[in-house]
């Protein structure tokens, strides 16, 4: 087994024989790292089957294949930003931290981050991975044009002016492999971290709406809302000691009861910039709980106190078996096949603990309480929705399909999961 120009053997820690979390085994033949754009032009004109692996962050086997997978990130790692255009090109396989770090020293930033900094721009980006703010997009949307290769070995260049652009920005890593990302820059900012506690749910929507970014966290054992992570412009006010009735965290807290908060980014108001505060997790540590596995659903935002409700009367299946659940707001957008496509959303996401045989069962529940809301699961996570329900969800799910046998007619880019939900 030879990575493409590396002249021998590939070594173990080269590319990812599991996801990050485990629970996948990536079934790859064999496992490449080309150097060269060009490189990787080959591997994929000569393969029959290829997929690309990023950091390893889906919980489920989108990305799984039974062919070559390729890791990107031996592709020069550039970041080029245009000051005219307020734009950046990247290497789609840098990590959103490692992007952000850089421009916040050359004055720009990004309007938004997801809660781990440790993803890659292409697979966020592939995904529809999000953030949280009423008036932010997912992650997605900052998205101005795409570099990729091809099913033909073709290196394909699509921008916002292209009619199909819009389909092929969450594109699941099905079209090609993305090898750069153009983003939209805005000026570096700062921020202010305020962890509340013990919110009643029916502030939930004036607690969401409160600050730039905004999650709540809960672990469905009380009727209470456990957390209120708020992440507001340094510029403005702290919340008044009596802000909806919750009290103010006296030591930084983990969205994770058990575990460390050093892994956090910096609470207790303390001013930072935007990218050491709208991530949960500090780059250079663990996310998360690392031994778990992940759900979520993206729902009407002017459902979210009716669905909050339906998932109350399962809330005695869902606490055993969870760790935490994070809720958060996305707005909407254009993208085919954004869980936030035309409408404004509330994303209920679930950290679960890592026993597929005891969270299986519980999804079930989960999406039967949420089905009359049709939600939207996060396209990287575990779920298990019947596919022509979800096919329903998507206004433009057959555009996408189209495109999909267009740019890809022999199958190259297909995994039993895309097979699952997007039938040749």
């Amino acid at each position: 087994m030879t990575a493409l120009g590396q002249g021998g053997p590939l070594a173990a820690a080269d590319v990812p024989r599991r996801n990050w979390a485990g629970n996948v085994r990536y079934a790859a033949r064999e496992f490449h790292r080309p150097a060269t754009t060009d490189e990787l032009r080959r591997l994929v004109a000569g393969s029959s089957r290829i997929r690309a692996v990023g950091t390893g962050h889906s919980f489920n086997r989108l990305g799984d294949t039974d062919g070559d997978l390729v890791t990107l990130a031996g592709l020069p790692p550039t970041i080029e930003i245009d000051r005219e255009r307020g734009q950046v090109t990247v290497a789609g396989a840098l990590r959103y931290g490692d992007v952000a770090q850089h421009l916040h020293t050359k004055g720009y930033a990004l309007a938004n981050l997801a809660s781990l900094p440790h993803i890659s721009v292409a697979g966020a980006v592939a995904t529809a991975t999000h953030g949280s703010g009423q008036t932010h997009g997912n992650l997605a949307t900052s998205v101005a044009a795409l570099e990729m290769v091809t099913a033909d070995g073709d290196l394909l260049h699509v921008d916002r002016d292209d009619d199909t652009f819009a389909g092929m920005v969450v594109g699941l890593g099905a079209l090609g492999l993305v090898t750069r990302v153009t983003l939209d820059l805005v000026p570096t900012y700062d921020l202010r971290q305020y962890v509340r506690l013990d919110l009643a749910p029916e502030a939930l929507d004036e607690a969401l709406g409160s600050a730039y970014s905004v999650s709540v966290f809960t672990d469905w054992r009380t009727p209470r809302l456990r957390e209120v992570w708020r992440k507001q412009v340094a510029d403005q006010p702290p919340p008044p000691a009596d802000w909806l009735g919750t009290t103010a965290a006296d030591e930084p807290r983990h969205p994770v009861l058990g575990m460390p908060a050093e892994n956090c980014t910096p609470q207790l108001g303390v001013p930072g910039p935007w990218h050491e505060r709208l991530p949960h997790f500090k780059l250079g540590f663990t996310p998360s709980s690392g031994d778990e596995l992940q759900s979520e659903y993206h729902l009407p935002r002017a459902a979210a106190m009716e669905a909050l409700a339906a998932l109350g009367d399962v809330a005695h299946l869902i606490a055993p078996v969870l760790q935490v659940c994070e809720l958060r707001t996305v707005a909407a957008d254009e993208l085919w096949l954004s869980p936030n496509h035309r409408r404004d959303s509330l994303a209920v996401h679930f950290t679960w603990v890592d026993d597929a045989a005891a969270v299986l069962p519980v999804l079930v529940e989960v999406e039967e309480r949420l089905a009359p809301f049709a939600p939207r699961p996060h396209w990287g996570k575990v779920f298990v929705t019947d596919p022509a329900e979800l096919a329903a969800r998507y206004p433009r799910y057959a555009d996408f399909t189209a495109l999909l046998t267009r740019l890809d007619p022999k199958g190259k880019f297909r995994t039993d999961l895309m097979d699952r939900y997007f039938p040749a």
